[in-house]
């Protein structure tokens, strides 16, 4: 999984994680990889998110990226962390250039064509549609994905297992970032992935 479309294609939908008791890591990652979702997106948003991403990658199958990657700081922080691919809520050179010099897979948020087409004056051409749901949800991606032919996209914020197959109908949607699969028991987790995993076209 050397490239974002690999990654994106791998299961339809990518579990969006935030994990703030430790132990609790790699029993979920078990979860969700047995259930037929292996690229997991853990959220730079807690105290424990490196040492969650190591104890992940420990997992057969497991795809481990990080999100809510923000800085270059976090960056070179999740590098050394070993993650396979990279999530940001928003696109700016500063990041991206880094982050893309490194060949690591990439996928930054987008809200609008200004953004889509500072990515692809990068070389980027799979963006996360973000907040998708408040930013007016498919139609507002239906009407941006138009002129940008090219693009591929993860709507993420919003999407729920109710909604998700409505998204993943849209041919430039090749995911979507959710969380609603990571709740509840290891039991509970598999079934919820299974179900997502098979929502797949």
């Amino acid at each position: 999984m050397n490239d974002i479309a690999s990654i994106m294609r791998a299961a339809p939908v990518i579990p969006v994680i935030v994990i703030e008791d430790l132990a609790t890591a790699r029993p979920l990652a078990e979860a969700l990889v047995a259930g037929g979702l292996p690229a997991l997106e853990v959220t730079m948003r807690t105290p424990v998110a490196l040492d969650a991403i190591r104890a992940m990658k420990q997992v057969p199958g497991a795809i481990v990226g990080a999100g809510t990657v923000v800085n270059t700081e976090q960056f070179e922080q999740v590098m050394d962390a070993g993650v396979e691919f990279i999530v940001s809520p928003g696109l700016t050179e500063r990041l991206a250039e880094p982050i893309i010099a490194s060949g690591v897979p990439y996928l930054p948020g987008i809200a609008n064509s200004a953004d889509i087409m500072r990515g692809l004056d990068l070389g980027l051409t799979h963006f996360k549609f973000f907040p998708a749901e408040a930013n007016g949800g498919l139609k507002a991606l239906k009407s941006l994905a138009a002129p940008f032919y090219q693009c591929k996209f993860c709507p993420t914020g919003g999407v729920s297992e109710a909604n998700a197959p409505e998204w993943l109908a849209f041919d430039p949607v090749l995911c979507v970032g959710g969380s609603w699969v990571c709740s509840g028991t290891p039991a509970e987790v598999e079934a919820k992935a299974r179900a997502a995993a098979a929502l797949g076209r």
